[in-house]
């Protein structure tokens, strides 16, 4: 069984995240004969929001330049989710966080082997129960449900372990020149921008498999990057 390695570059704030998340988990299921090993790439889609948040509505509305701009894209995303099944409570969400907290949480639940239940969990907590993900109460609630040790997630984000990773991280997504969110890229190959649907990240997997079985061939190789673009209003 060929296997292939795929980085989400994603902000655990940005509901196209959610969305792209959920269209890669439906493309990996419609390819069986691969082994799919999934990790997550930190990437801060909001640095300048203070540590400790802002209300949601006034940033974002300064952020793209009116409340009706913001009302048409919540409506936008809310429709695409409905299709595949996520409700969005936009008017249940009233603060932005800064996702540096969060982003921790989720390398500790994958260092668990928790990493997608988790990413799961704090989507939902954020998009469909408006809850502070940026609260370390919020995030150790989390945990507890998905069976992590409360005491040691509390003394993990009481700490500063991993932040220089997820600091790094986002430094090294623009250093590639990624600027926005979701991103995928396959086996350090080929990437695509944007919550693609289903069909495309398949035939990205099949071209990751093809590519892996020709290097393979060809030892030493210089590997190809080949970039997609994202569809329009799929990408922050």
């Amino acid at each position: 069984m060929r296997k292939v390695r795929i980085e989400m570059i994603y902000d655990p704030s940005c509901p196209w995240c959610y969305i792209g998340k959920r269209q890669l988990d439906h493309a990996v299921a419609s390819r069986p004969q691969l082994c799919v090993e999934i990790s997550r790439w930190p990437f801060i889609l909001n640095p300048d929001v203070p540590r400790t948040g802002v209300d949601r509505r006034n940033y974002l509305c300064r952020k793209y330049g009116s409340e009706a701009r913001l009302r048409r894209m919540h409506e936008a995303i809310h429709d695409v989710g409905r299709a595949i099944g996520l409700n969005f409570a936009f008017d249940a969400i009233h603060w932005t966080p800064n996702t540096m907290l969060a982003h921790r949480f989720l390398l500790l639940a994958e260092k668990h082997g928790r990493g997608d239940p988790a990413m799961e969990a704090v989507f939902a907590a954020y998009f469909q129960q408006g809850r502070d993900i940026g609260d370390p109460l919020v995030l150790n609630s989390i945990g507890r449900d998905l069976g992590l040790d409360p005491h040691s997630v509390r003394n993990f984000l009481n700490s500063q372990a991993d932040r220089e990773r997820v600091i790094a991280a986002n430094q090294r997504a623009q250093r590639l020149g990624i600027n926005g969110v979701p991103t995928f890229v396959f086996d350090g190959k080929l990437i695509i921008c944007g919550a693609q649907e289903p069909y495309p990240l398949a035939r990205m997997l099949d071209a990751a498999a093809q590519i892996t079985a020709v290097f393979d061939l060809l030892p030493g190789q210089p590997m190809p990057l080949r970039v997609s673009p994202p569809p329009e209003g799929s990408f922050i």
